[in-house]
């Protein structure tokens, strides 16, 4: 899969009338995005429910294939919506940038990029997803649920800085 390095600028500009800084050297470059999603431990996922309300849950991301990662339960109400609608938004906080990354998230189907999601999680987590015949399973719980992974291409993002003033969007 081929990536590329978004397109970084300002949020606001001077027009914005907006106490956000308009100074082009505050922005952010997507290295920092990519470790603010890289190390949290939480993150705020929000789909799509089938009548067009928002549903927004926790995940816990992994960085797996050059692009953020979870997973989910097929019967959860993300994962049904998931199913419908893959258009997402997934936030995380971190110490020097907060993160709002707008995305389409896409199931993992093929085996070797399962394993490198489930080996991520491992490694992050230490959460040991077992894969049998192309699906995910927590063999550690009681009736080996079952699991989906699901990656997020992201479409734009949005940064602010820890100091409240700077802010930056990426164009994928």
């Amino acid at each position: 899969m081929t990536h590329s390095t978004p397109r970084a600028e300002l949020l606001f500009g001077e027009a914005d009338a907006t106490p956000m800084s308009t100074d082009p050297t505050t922005v952010k470059p997507w290295s920092e995005a990519r470790a603010c999603l890289r190390t949290a431990p939480k993150a705020w996922l929000s789909t799509v429910r089938p009548d067009g309300r928002p549903h927004t849950m926790p995940v816990m991301p992994v960085w797996a294939d050059e692009a953020p990662c979870f997973a989910t339960r097929p019967a959860s109400r993300k994962g049904r919506n998931l199913a419908d609608n893959g258009n997402c938004v997934l936030t995380v906080t971190g110490p020097e940038l907060d993160l709002v990354l707008e995305g389409m998230a896409v199931l993992v189907r093929d085996p070797a990029q399962q394993r490198e999601v489930a080996d991520a999680f491992l490694a992050k987590y230490q959460w040991r997803f077992a894969l049998h015949d192309g699906s995910v399973y927590d063999d550690s719980l009681p009736g080996s649920p079952e699991y989906a992974f699901y990656r997020v291409t992201p479409l734009r993002a949005f940064g602010y800085g820890a100091d409240g003033l700077t802010a930056t969007r990426w164009r994928f």
